[in-house]
């Protein structure tokens, strides 16, 4: 807004009134300080620094979750194979149950929000027999089309000579991590768990 005068003409900025040979030095030192501020510092370093702060909280996020899923399929084979391990009853011909370790399984993985219906057998495994040569895996159905082995008479590695019974099964875990070679890959967790039977 310019306010003139009989003799000089003055420019009103800010508040201020200026003469005219003032007011181009004021608009100069204004731009000085924009261009020399430390505001565009700090916005360039927010831009640099905001995106790997959020690949950071999203890394921990994606590793939580596959440890989160990890320990809930351990979970479910020690349930299942403590379940397996002992006989029916005394009273009624005391036979060991495999197929009762497909419900353990599906329950403890339902409970965590996982599909039991994307446990697989892990493929090519051996496990040693207790008499010698290899278990044989009787696959058991898990919820409508997943699968997990359980090995009945096995060779216990911690317990010299003791025999047990072994669950395994492997699930499925995605990687959702953009802009990294972690994106969209695709990891087996794996579950075996062996505990010595009560025979």
């Amino acid at each position: 807004m310019r306010l003139r005068s009989s003799k000089l003409e003055i420019t009103r900025l800010g508040g201020c009134l200026l003469q005219p040979a003032h007011a181009l030095n004021t608009l100069i030192l204004l731009f000085r300080k924009l261009v020399s501020g430390t505001d565009a510092a700090e916005i360039a370093e927010a831009a640099l620094v905001l995106p790997i702060v959020f690949m950071m909280l999203l890394g921990i996020y994606w590793f939580g979750r596959a440890l989160n899923t990890y320990e809930t399929i351990n979970h479910a084979a020690i349930e299942a194979t403590r379940v397996v391990t002992f006989y029916s009853c005394a009273t009624c011909g005391n036979t060991l149950s495999p197929g009762n370790a497909g419900p353990v399984v599906q329950q403890v993985l339902q409970a965590s929000a996982l599909d039991p219906n994307l446990a697989t057998v892990i493929p090519l495994e051996t496990v040693t027999g207790c008499g010698g040569g290899n278990a044989t895996c009787q696959q058991i159905t898990v919820g409508s089309s997943g699968t997990i082995c359980v090995y009945a008479d096995v060779q216990m590695n911690s317990y010299g000579g003791a025999c047990g019974m072994s669950v395994s099964f492997q699930y499925p875990y995605q990687f959702y991590f953009p802009f990294t070679s972690l994106d969209l890959q695709k990891l087996e967790l794996k579950a075996r768990v062996q505990m010595r039977g009560e025979f």
